[in-house]
């Protein structure tokens, strides 16, 4: 879960830690920032969306989101997920 913006100096770190979690993994970007890069958007020392690094599977919007939103988010991607188990 990510939750701001991904800076330049956390990308390598980033990078590191989606490859060290095993299979399955679930990326959720949380909010503008995680998103698009929110008001830091096209700024020198960051990374325009996390989506640019690693691949996400959930995105939920917001500057913040709100806290149902995010549950809603979670539910979603846990119902899709019990889906794909089922096949």
């Amino acid at each position: 879960m990510i939750t701001g913006p991904v800076t330049k100096n956390m990308e390598l770190a980033l990078r590191k830690t989606y490859d060290a979690v095993p299979n399955p993994k679930i990326v959720i970007a949380v909010g503008a920032c995680a998103i698009s890069g929110g008001p830091f958007v096209d700024g020198s020392k960051v990374r325009n969306g996390v989506d640019n690094i690693i691949p996400v599977d959930l995105y939920i919007p917001g500057c913040p989101p709100h806290p149902l939103t995010i549950l809603d988010g979670l539910l979603r991607i846990l119902d899709k997920l019990e889906k794909k188990d089922d096949k």
